[in-house]
């Protein structure tokens, strides 16, 4: 988030505890809002918040832009750029919340609102949790290091459970934070290496849907999406993993959890 208020300003925000509930009532306001608009965004924030903490931690580094001594940040990583979406979301929680309790919420703490805001529309309020406030805004954004950490989706799986092991994370949390691709969608190069003539174990149906949307070469200029969960689309439910049985998930990395022991 540039300007002032925004995630640039080294440790600002840290939530004061009587404003926590009317923090979170603010940006669940304008979340359900942009979420009934495009059910789009709400999947694109909820990324942005595995992309943000994944990184540096929970600091809202992903929201920096460039600058002048730093013309890379992790909002231009490959990992981010163009696919990541959801900042506009996260500019109009944060400009109510400095107009009403100015530099007392920080911007991780607007995504981390904002995520679980997401989950909680998407679902149909069946996902919903408490979510500890205080965190403090990064000043350090780096695109190699959304390169070195954010696990592709051409991870195998030792690949994908070394990523998260270097996070102190195991393979249950791999395996339950997998799970949010039963939202969103996905820009065709991220898989066009599991269709023909490569090989795949993708089931048949998914294969040819695919390749009805897909175009052989995607590229910066041509490259559709296509909904990740083609059942559930635009429902935040358990659907990735019905799916993830009967081989119907996009991903090398999505397959990849189907061997899990």
């Amino acid at each position: 988030m540039p300007g002032e208020g925004g995630a640039g300003a080294q440790g600002e925000g840290r939530v004061l505890q009587p404003q926590v509930p009317r923090a979170e009532i603010i940006v669940r306001a304008v979340v359900g809002k942009a979420v009934s608009r495009n059910p789009g965004l709400g999947a694109g924030i909820i990324r942005m918040a595995f992309h943000d903490c994944f990184v540096q931690g929970c600091d809202a580094s992903v929201l920096l832009d460039p600058t002048p001594a730093n013309p890379r940040p992790e909002k231009l990583g490959p990992p981010n750029f163009p696919s990541l979406r959801g900042f506009e979301v996260i500019d109009a929680a944060k400009a109510v919340l400095e107009r009403i309790c100015p530099r007392v919420v920080s911007c991780a703490d607007v995504i981390a609102f904002a995520a679980r805001d997401s989950a909680f529309f998407l679902s149909s309020s069946r996902i919903d949790y408490k979510m500890p406030a205080g965190r403090f805004d990064g000043s350090v954004s780096l695109e190699s290091e959304a390169l070195q950490f954010l696990p592709p989706p051409f991870s195998n799986l030792t690949q994908l459970v070394d990523s998260f092991k270097a996070k102190n994370m195991n393979e249950d949390d791999l395996v339950v934070l997998s799970g949010a691709h039963t939202i969103g969608v996905s820009h065709c190069s991220s898989f066009t290496d599991r269709l023909p003539p490569n090989p795949s174990d993708m089931n048949p149906g998914l294969t040819r849907l695919l390749q009805s949307k897909c175009p052989v070469s995607p590229n910066f200029t041509n490259d559709p999406t296509v909904a990740q969960d083609i059942v559930t689309p635009n429902r935040m439910d358990n659907m990735y993993y019905t799916n993830l049985l009967k081989r119907n998930v996009l991903f090398i990395s999505d397959a990849a959890c189907q061997k899990m022991p």
